[in-house]
């Protein structure tokens, strides 16, 4: 879209200004708001990054304290971190032209957002990084099966390629590991089925949440579902009565809740502004490349390795996903 803005010079006449049409400054705005329009990729790549980090920092805040409790906790950060930005980016006016139909999306994507963290860090408590985090990624197989369906967003042969290596990739990761004496083997496969839940819920929440935004800024967007997300998780410990459990939590792992509630902030932010102007099909993919950070500071942080066949299920991971956000 070509937006022509004319400056022109008001002359005074007689009683009243006119504008001098020989002095019209007009500028083309094209190239601007083309440039505009591609920095959601920039957005995308800004939210694999925070992504990508909180779950280190998460990792680190729910060794000793309760999931539930700590999901809850980061939620109270994120929704503060939320509605400051909704504040300044003088957004919050916009809240009164939110209709019933966008609401509704906002408020099922939250609810959404919520089981898909509950089960997330459940899953991290018990099992590994590098064995969690691949099947949370792997819900861009299931996120695109919905776009097709229900944003009629195409499935293209290369797509169909990008799946499988995603799908392949994310089995090598998750394959039993002879030699690994991880976490999960303490825990059985309890771990396994929170993730799958967490990749299942994370995928739904990216088509209600590309539809709930449609019509409204991405950064109020965000702010409402967090308001329903923080509800849920609070219900949450105290349908469980945890909440007594608070006072308990160590300050070191307090701050790393926090901290990981501040990098999901700013994850949810990029995430949702590139979705307001990117294919859901493509922006998704993009995030799941948090990975690469997540595996990098696991292995740093927890000392986990990666066997060879799991190092094949990553590079199967990044094909697929480069492939599909650049082709």
């Amino acid at each position: 879209m070509t937006i022509d803005i004319c400056l022109r010079k008001p002359v005074w006449i007689g009683t009243a200004f006119i504008m001098d049409t020989p002095a019209d400054l007009c500028y083309d705005m094209k190239k601007y708001t083309r440039e505009m329009e591609e920095m959601w990729v920039l957005f995308a790549v800004g939210s694999s990054f925070f992504a990508g980090i909180t779950s280190i920092l998460a990792k680190c805040g729910i060794r000793k304290t309760d999931s539930d409790v700590a999901t809850a906790i980061r939620t109270v950060v994120v929704l503060l971190f939320s509605w400051l930005m909704v504040l300044i980016t003088g957004t919050w006016s916009g809240i009164t032209e939110v209709d019933g139909r966008t609401l509704l999306f906002l408020v099922l994507s939250g609810l959404a957002t919520g089981a898909s963290w509950l089960c997330y860090f459940h899953a991290l408590q018990k099992g590994d990084v590098n064995k969690v985090v691949p099947i949370d990624k792997s819900s861009t197989i299931l996120t695109i099966l919905l776009a097709l369906i229900f944003l009629h967003e195409g499935l293209t042969p290369v797509k169909g390629v990008c799946v499988v290596f995603i799908g392949v990739g994310t089995m090598l990761m998750i394959t039993r590991k002879e030699e690994t004496g991880g976490t999960e083997e303490k825990n059985g496969k309890e771990w396994l089925v929170y993730a799958v839940f967490s990749a299942v819920f994370a995928s739904l929440t990216a088509i209600l949440g590309k539809i709930g935004i449609a019509g409204i800024d991405s950064n109020l967007g965000t702010a409402i579902r967090t308001t329903v997300v923080i509800v849920m998780a609070w219900l949450m410990v105290f349908l469980k009565g945890k909440q007594k459990e608070i006072h308990g939590i160590e300050k070191k792992e307090l701050g790393f809740i926090a901290l990981s509630g501040l990098a999901t902030g700013a994850s949810w932010l990029c995430y949702y502004r590139a979705l307001q102007d990117g294919p859901a099909s493509v922006v998704v993919p993009i995030d799941k490349l948090s990975i690469l950070v997540t595996i990098a500071f696991s292995w740093v942080v927890f000392k986990e390795k990666l066997t060879k066949k799991a190092a094949l299920g990553l590079l199967c991971i990044l094909v697929g996903t480069i492939m599909m956000a650049v082709l």
